[in-house]
């Protein structure tokens, strides 16, 4: 009605008088006349909407495209004077990444500000190659793979990536001084069963355009699979660490035996716990040493990484879990030589749940891996049991991207676990025994006075028996050494548990490890 008023006055005013009217009419009508801005609220509507049809796969890239080389796929490089907000003099900016080799199924992206969302059409102009054959082959529609935001983390002058999404969910973040490590992901279906994992996908992001001297940015994320839809909602706030706050409300379509909330993604290939692979010369080699995980109860608990056999699960119940995180506590250069990958400077990240997840798992999956080219670890939060279909999940919480001390609220660490072939100190035959050392450190002990010594508690699962145990001080480390003998049972894992106490009191996180039969240890063979 109000629309009609204003055309028909606006057919017989003078002209100088339209706008004014118009303006006017606008006011009038209320806030529906004016373009909706687009929230999380949007992505949510769509992710159940999705989740009441049938799943309905995104589009491959060309053939060729997917059997591109590694190396040709990195010479397809984004041209940074392209990046998003540049213009604007924005300390964020994006960098895309286009579709090829692994990433098959092209993403869509799509620009947030004032005036609503808009999708980000691709352009072949905004990559360089110095494959120029290549470079003319690529599809006009090739379409995105994903994205990298950068910051000026470490100089003011340069940005560099702190966050990049690329494939199924993946994410890896660094903090101030890292270099790329392990990954986040939004969700992880079936991970380690034998049915086979479902590896659901982010298809659709919206990036917000930020303030020029904003210091956290915000972008949503529609996430697809067979199984299950969701919708992410990410705050960034780069730093030391850097922090990403993620909301997700998720829909189940079918049911799902083991739902992986919150995942990570690491590599372990050997360490000091484990032999080293003949032929290789690097003391070690991971991205991760250990998972960490502080359970309602306030207790805190260890477990050292490790490359299996044979695949390896293992399950931590947990009841309102404070946080979990996969760690890379060993920083020294020493303890890697490696000049290029720098696992001394990978990141740690460690999440911490908003409200009471409740009753639940910490997963931890464990998968044999042949070189260092692959993420074999995972971990994550599941319920107690399946989830079926039509059930709704709504998760806030936050990952921390840095150093290992993002756990830095936790008690005296073990901060070294070496295991080797054991024998009895008196000289009995002690059978397939294992010689367990594990070194504890931290301002908890520091502060003993001199007459209050730890002792340790140790204790063997799964049939296992603790031969001998004693603890000493390293005064050149400044550190408590436990060592272990201990003994599996017949076709048993060795499995063991400790923590040192003082006055009653536990004074370190419990330390727990879990090698399998067989294992490296003893130079089994497959």
């Amino acid at each position: 009605m109000i629309q009609t008023l204003i055309e028909g006055c606006c057919a017989t005013m003078p002209r100088a008088w339209r706008g004014a009217v118009v303006l006017v009419g606008v006011l009038l009508a209320g806030p529906a006349a004016l373009a909706a801005p687009f929230t999380f609220d949007d992505v949510v509507a769509q992710a159940r909407d999705r989740a009441a049809k049938p799943y309905s796969a995104p589009r491959e890239i060309p053939e060729f495209m997917q059997k591109l080389s590694y190396n040709e796929f990195r010479s397809i490089r984004f041209d940074a004077e392209q990046s998003l907000w540049r213009d604007a003099g924005a300390r964020f900016e994006v960098q895309l990444i286009p579709a090829g080799a692994y990433y098959r199924r092209p993403v869509k992206i799509n620009l947030v500000d004032a005036s609503g969302a808009k999708p980000l059409p691709f352009r072949k102009d905004y990559f360089v190659s110095d494959n120029d054959a290549l470079a003319r082959r690529l599809p006009a529609n090739l379409g995105f793979a994903g994205f990298k935001l950068t910051f000026p983390l470490n100089r003011r002058s340069v940005r560099e990536p702190v966050l990049t999404f690329a494939g199924a969910s993946y994410f890896r973040g660094v903090g101030k001084g890292n270099v790329l490590g392990l990954a986040a992901r939004g969700l992880a279906i079936d991970t380690g069963l034998m049915s086979g994992e479902e590896f659901p996908q982010f298809v659709e992001y919206w990036l917000e355009r930020p303030a020029r001297q904003a210091e956290a940015m915000r972008f949503y994320a529609l996430l697809d699979s067979k199984r299950v839809t969701g919708a992410y909602q990410f705050s960034v706030y780069p730093g030391a660490p850097t922090r990403v706050d993620v909301t997700a409300v998720l829909f189940v379509r079918d049911r799902i035996e083991l739902f992986g909330a919150a995942p990570l993604t690491s590599m372990f290939y050997y360490g000091e716990n484990t032999a080293r692979p003949v032929g290789h010369w690097r003391p070690e080699v991971h991205a991760s040493d250990g998972l960490l995980i502080q359970n309602g109860t306030g207790e805190w608990l260890w477990n050292p990484l490790l490359n299996p056999k044979a695949l390896h699960v293992q399950a931590f119940g947990v009841n309102g879990v404070k946080g979990f995180g996969l760690l890379q506590r060993d920083t020294r250069f020493d303890s890697y030589q490696d000049g290029e990958t720098r696992h001394d400077r990978q990141p740690s990240a460690w999440l911490t749940p908003r409200g009471d997840w409740g009753r639940g798992r910490i997963m931890l999956i464990e998968i044999p891996s042949r070189d260092a080219g692959n993420d074999n670890v995972v971990a994550f939060w599941s319920p107690p049991g399946p989830v079926t279909a039509g059930q709704r999940f709504d998760l806030d919480y936050r990952i921390s991207f840095g150093g290992p001390e993002v756990d830095h609220n936790a008690p005296a660490r073990a901060i070294n676990t070496f295991v080797g072939r054991g024998e009895p100190l008196n000289g009995e035959g002690g059978g397939r025994a294992y010689r367990v050392v594990v070194d504890f450190a931290g301002d908890a002990l520091d502060k003993l006075g001199p007459d209050t010594l730890p002792t340790a508690d140790v204790s063997a699962q799964e049939g296992g028996e603790v031969i001998e145990q004693f603890l000493t001080y390293l005064e050149d480390a400044k550190r408590w050494r436990l060592s272990i003998l201990a003994r599996p049972a017949e076709g048993k894992p060795l499995a063991l548990r400790s923590a040192l106490s003082a006055d009653g009191k536990p004074v370190t996180e419990t330390w727990t490890y879990t090698l399998p039969e067989p294992n490296t240890i003893f130079g089994d063979k497959e």
